[in-house]
């Protein structure tokens, strides 16, 4: 059995290395893909990366990747404060779920802290930098077999 996983972004990730870099970093989406990519080849996952503007995309996404018995990692970025049909779609998964987000959200202004998605997923992994990425393939990994 090939195990999935879907690696799914968010609005504006698409400008990660120009996009406040001093938040953010320099690293690119291509360069985590790339090294997401690796990393998921090596533990025998077939993975799926995709970054969307659109929040309707996003949840045609997680539905495809229930339909694919895949996990998930979700760097859901702006869709992460008060996005309902992103969690509803999340809580379709019944593979490990990890919520990422590249800067800590805790230590930023309000607006930034209280995500809805975490409701619904397994673990949450945020201010790793673009690390995160790899710490969460990781984490899918030794989750894979944990009920949810």
């Amino acid at each position: 059995m090939t195990r999935k996983l879907y690696i799914l972004n968010g609005a504006n990730l698409n400008m990660l290395g120009l996009r406040e870099p001093q938040l953010y970093g320099t690293t690119t989406l291509a360069d985590i893909e790339q090294n997401c990519l690796k990393l998921a080849a090596t533990l025998e996952f077939d993975c799926v990366f995709r970054q969307t503007n659109s929040e309707s995309e996003l949840v045609d996404w997680i539905q495809e990747a229930f339909l694919q018995d895949a996990a998930l990692i979700l760097n859901p970025a702006g869709f992460s404060f008060g996005r309902i049909p992103v969690l509803d779609a999340v809580k379709l998964l019944v593979r490990p779920v990890v919520e990422l987000h590249i800067t800590n959200i805790h230590r930023r202004s309000e607006e930034y802290r209280h995500s809805t998605i975490s409701v619904a997923a397994t673990a949450v992994i945020c201010g790793a930098g673009a690390n995160g990425y790899l710490l969460a393939i990781r984490a899918i990994d030794d989750l894979w077999n944990a009920p949810r």
